[in-house]
């Protein structure tokens, strides 16, 4: 899975949560983001693999 097609993913999960919580707002969505995003640097950090790589082995998950 490419860049792309992992931010499409994203996407539709943040609508599908906005549909679902109708009360979240942009910003609790971009707070959920940074949140995955420092999840994804603290395990770069620890285990030296790169972005691409964790992306792949959560998407198998």
């Amino acid at each position: 899975m490419n860049t792309t097609q992992l931010e499409g993913k994203w996407k539709q999960v943040k609508g599908e949560f906005k549909q679902k919580y109708g009360d979240l707002t942009d910003d609790d969505v971009t707070y959920a983001e940074g949140k995955f995003d420092e999840m994804i640097g603290k395990i770069q950090e620890k285990t030296g693999k790169k972005r691409e790589e964790i992306e792949k082995e959560i998407e198998n998950l």
